[in-house]
């Protein structure tokens, strides 16, 4: 992967953790056990210290980013959703943030919390535990339902799974020149989108 020193300061990557070789990271990264970093993720730690805590996943086209002497800090089993930005700022534990999302400077999420696609999170915004949060600027609308908590776990569950996957099977090919009449397709029921689990819960 493109991992870059800076003023003699290296990303550490923990050896369970999977970071795609089309990711790149720069100086002063921290990505914790068991953590997915996707292709095009871009963890520039070249002024302020970026942390992703144990379990954390950070997926296709974010950036991460921040001021010196500010960390940019994804807790424990965070998930950060795709082309999302942070910027100094803190993702609580087991709290998302949405696709193409922004969260600013000194902003802090709290634990559980998520954050919806394309939301503008602005600088030094606090938003409390287990809560819904939307809208440019972001405002915190409602506590999230059991159902948006369980569907947010089992999310992250099955990016834990992929790191996992990707360690162990993942790697370069040459693309076929026809499709295998018994192609098969990944099989996992769990996984749907939020307005289909809701669909099925009725």
């Amino acid at each position: 992967m493109p991992c870059y020193e800076i003023d003699g300061v290296r990303p550490v990557i923990h050896p369970t953790a999977f970071v795609h070789p089309d990711a790149v990271l720069i100086g002063d990264v921290f990505v914790g056990p068991g953590c997915y970093v996707a292709p095009q993720a871009s963890l520039r730690g070249d002024f302020g210290r970026i942390v992703l805590e144990e379990g954390s996943n950070v997926q296709d086209a974010c950036v991460l980013h921040g001021f010196p002497e500010i960390d940019t800090v994804v807790e424990q089993n965070g998930h950060i959703g795709h082309a999302a930005v942070l910027h100094a700022c803190r993702v609580g534990r087991n709290a998302l943030i949405g696709m193409n999302a922004v969260v600013m400077d000194y902003a802090e999420i709290g634990e559980g919390s998520i954050v919806a696609a394309c939301a503008f999170v602005k600088a030094e915004m606090k938003v409390p535990p287990g809560m819904l949060v939307a809208g440019v600027p972001a405002k915190v609308l409602r506590p999230l339902t059991d159902q948006e908590r369980a569907w947010k776990i089992v999310g992250t569950e099955c990016y834990h799974a992929l790191a996992a996957r990707s360690l162990a099977t993942l790697k370069p090919c040459e693309p076929l020149r026809e499709a295998d009449p018994e192609r098969r397709r990944f099989e996992m029921p769990d996984i749907v989108p939020l307005s289909e689990a809701r669909r099925r819960a009725g």
